[in-house]
C-alpha cells in the first residue's frame, strides 16, 4: 500500500525539481546547439539561457518567469494500491501544486475563462490536469506495486496547432504542416525556441492532440520511436526544422529544433489527424517511481511510451513477445 503523504511530498519536491533544474537530456542537446549556432542574436540567447539554467539551479529559483501550467501523468503498476483510493491521489496532487506554487514560487497561471477569477495556487476547474497510464510487470511473475508522478510545466498559451489531413495528403503533406507550424511559431512569437516539438499523426481529434503533447513533454532528446520508420522520419524532421533560417526566439540561426518526437494513434479510414506541439526552452519535467513500500526513486526520463503503451493488439503477452524475440 503506497501511503498518501508519500504521494504529496513526492509530488511538492517534483514540482519544485521541475521548476528549477532543466533536465540533462535538454541541457545536452541546447549546449550542442550553441556550439553550432552562428546567428549572432541566436547565439547570445542561447548562450543567455545556459547561464540562467545554471544561476537557477545555484539560487533554486525557477529557471523562467512564466512558470507554465503545471500538470500531471500518472502511470500506475497493475497491482499498485494506494491509500484512500484514486480521489485521495488526485487530492495530494492537487494540494502538492497549491503548495509549490506558493512555495517555490510558480507563477498563479489559472484563471476561470469567464470571470478571470484566481486562487493564487494553479488549481481549479480541471487544473491541473491529471492523465493516467497503466503498465504492467516488466518482469513475469512479479508485482508491478509501484507509481510514476511525472510533473509537466507546460508553457500554456501558444506552440500548438491541429489539421485534419487526409490520406491523399501523405507524407509530403504532413512535412507541408510541420514547417507551416514552426515559422508561424518562430515569426509570430508563439513558442520559445530552440523547442523539442511533439507531433501526434492520427488518433480522434482529441486524441490526436494528447499524443502530440505526450510525445514533445514524456520523451527525452535522442530517443527514437520503436517504429524504424518513424524514427527516420523524426530524424528528417529535426533536419528540416533547423534548415529554415530560424533560431532561438525565432531570431535568425540554424537550431530551431533541439528534437522532434512522433506518436501515432490509429484513425478513420478517410483522415490523417496531426497536431504540433512546442515544448520551449524551459522544458520543465521531473520523475518519481513511489514503490509499494514506501521506497521513492527520482530520475528525469519519464519511459512514458513503452511497448504496451504502443500495442497494436487486443491482447497483450509481452513476456511471450519477448521469449519469441530471443
Amino acid at each position: 500500500m503506497i501511503p498518501i503523504n508519500t504521494i504529496q511530498k513526492t509530488a511538492e519536491t517534483l514540482m519544485d525539481k521541475a521548476a528549477i533544474e532543466i533536465p540533462l537530456d535538454y541541457l545536452s542537446g541546447l549546449k550542442r546547439a550553441a556550439e553550432t549556432e552562428d546567428g549572432d542574436l541566436s547565439s547570445f540567447v542561447l548562450q543567455a539561457m545556459l547561464e540562467n539554467y545554471e544561476a537557477a539551479k545555484q539560487d533554486r529559483r525557477a529557471m523562467c518567469g512564466d512558470t507554465g501550467c503545471p500538470r500531471w501523468y500518472v502511470k500506475s503498476g497493475n497491482d499498485a494500491q494506494i491509500e484512500g483510493g484514486m480521489v485521495a491521489l488526485e487530492t495530494a496532487l492537487r494540494r502538492a501544486t497549491a503548495n509549490a506554487t506558493n512555495g517555490v514560487p510558480l507563477r498563479p497561471n489559472r484563471v476561470h475563462p469567464l470571470w478571470r477569477t484566481d486562487h493564487d495556487n494553479n488549481v481549479g476547474i480541471g487544473a491541473p490536469e491529471i492523465e493516467y497510464g497503466f503498465e504492467p510487470s516488466a518482469v513475469e511473475g512479479e508485482k508491478a506495486d509501484w507509481i510514476d508522478l511525472i510533473t509537466v510545466h507546460k508553457g500554456g498559451l501558444f506552440g500548438t496547432d491541429y489539421r485534419m489531413l487526409f490520406p491523399s495528403d501523405g507524407i509530403e503533406g504532413i512535412k507541408r504542416f510541420y514547417l507551416d507550424c514552426l515559422v508561424a511559431f518562430g515569426k509570430r512569437g508563439l513558442a520559445c525556441q530552440p523547442a523539442i516539438i511533439g507531433i501526434g499523426l492520427g488518433g480522434s481529434k482529441d486524441t490526436c492532440m494528447v499524443l502530440g503533447k505526450r510525445a514533445a513533454c514524456l520523451r527525452t532528446v535522442g530517443s527514437r520511436n520503436s517504429d524504424a520508420k518513424i524514427a527516420a522520419l523524426e530524424d528528417e524532421f529535426i533536419e528540416m526544422g533547423n534548415s529554415i533560417g530560424m533560431g532561438a526566439m525565432g531570431f535568425v540561426g540554424k537550431n530551431m529544433v533541439i528534437d522532434c518526437n512522433i506518436e501515432v494513434g490509429y484513425c478513420h479510414t478517410g483522415g490523417m489527424q496531426m497536431s504540433v506541439h512546442a515544448f520551449c526552452l524551459s522544458s520543465r519535467r521531473a520523475v518519481a517511481r513511489i514503490h509499494g513500500d514506501g521506497r521513492v526513486e527520482y530520475r528525469t526520463d519519464p519511459d512514458w511510451f513503452t511497448d504496451y503503451q504502443r500495442r497494436e493488439t487486443v491482447d497483450w503477452d509481452g513476456h511471450t513477445i519477448l521469449e519469441a524475440a530471443e
